[in-house]
């Protein structure tokens, strides 16, 4: 199960996408017209908090839309509509993992960088845009853009003190991230939190994946390639701290609410670690793959 976010005719909604078919299913639409069942799909995080009863009702949708007289009604064309993020403004800030792949770790020092316990920063929600949008390269405010494709864990329901072993049933599905990063923001004010947190800086989607189409989180390809050039090429099995580790961290003492979003950390590669420095600038395509999850694609402008 594929879910978008999209603007159709002026109104933003949560829908299921159809790569194949390149068209969005009207899930609102659809349970109304079929079903008799109003199922408010105006946010992605007021889907997301419904949990089950959601991806139940969706999965009735579905069936009821197959069988339907004339199912085309019930679709939008990707022509027709805007794709926005799936969360197009977080209500709280992104947790970000740092330093996550060993590799990615000595790329930005050394073997001492590798952290002994999970690292955190965040992005705020104004960092949110989708697949497709431009990311700006704020000319006279950095000069030292950087990419780093990573896979974001969606919470489905609230948690504190989470552990470990249960951790994976808080989470409602996957979607992909570009933690955008001003390097010289980041070295100048140490804390990460604005050289992390410009405008347009955090690309994500194109779509959340339900955690049932993802069985195994913990091995997933994931590539970066910026105008077709690969930079980043690793699998999630090569993280320091599992998606486990992470959730059960962060909630200790802190409670995860859903649609929280976490970044799970960018493996080697980024632009920072060339010698000299492959920086982004304005015309570059940056596209991050990961295996079942989809392909992020943005151009820097």
């Amino acid at each position: 199960m594929k879910l978008a976010t999209i603007l159709h005719n002026n109104e933003q909604m949560a829908v299921v996408a159809d790569d194949q078919n390149k068209q969005y299913l009207h899930i609102g639409q659809a349970a109304e017209q079929l079903l008799n069942k109003k199922l408010n799909t105006s946010s992605m995080l007021d889907c997301i908090r419904m949990g089950e009863e959601f991806t139940d009702a969706v999965v009735n949708v579905q069936e009821a839309v197959n069988s339907a007289e004339n199912p085309n009604l019930f679709y939008i064309s990707f022509d027709h509509a805007e794709l926005l993020a799936p969360i197009p403004r977080p209500n709280k800030n992104i947790f970000c993992v740092g330093k996550n792949y060993a590799e990615h770790a000595i790329e930005m020092g050394s073997e001492a960088d590798i952290p002994e316990h999970v690292m955190l920063f965040s992005k705020t929600p104004t960092t949110v845009i989708g697949a497709g949008e431009y990311v700006p390269n704020h000319e006279g405010v950095t000069d030292s853009l950087d990419y780093e494709g990573e896979l974001a864990v969606i919470i489905g329901k609230t948690g504190k003190d989470i552990e470990a072993h249960s951790a994976l049933e808080y989470i409602f599905g996957y979607t992909i991230i570009n933690d955008v990063t001003a390097r010289d923001l980041q070295a100048k004010h140490k804390q990460f939190l604005l050289g992390k947190s410009l405008d347009g800086s955090c690309p994500m989607g194109p779509y959340i994946v339900h955690h049932s189409a993802v069985p195994d989180p913990s091995n997933l390809d994931i590539e970066t390639k910026i105008n077709g050039e690969v930079r980043q090429k690793s699998n999630t099995s090569r993280f320091i701290f599992s998606i486990e580790d992470i959730i059960s961290t962060i909630s200790k003492g802190m409670t995860l609410e859903a649609g929280d979003i976490i970044a799970t950390g960018t493996p080697a590669g980024v632009g920072k670690g060339f010698q000299p420095p492959k920086y982004l600038k304005s015309g570059d395509t940056m596209e991050i793959s990961i295996e079942g999850i989809g392909t992020l694609t943005n151009i820097v402008k």
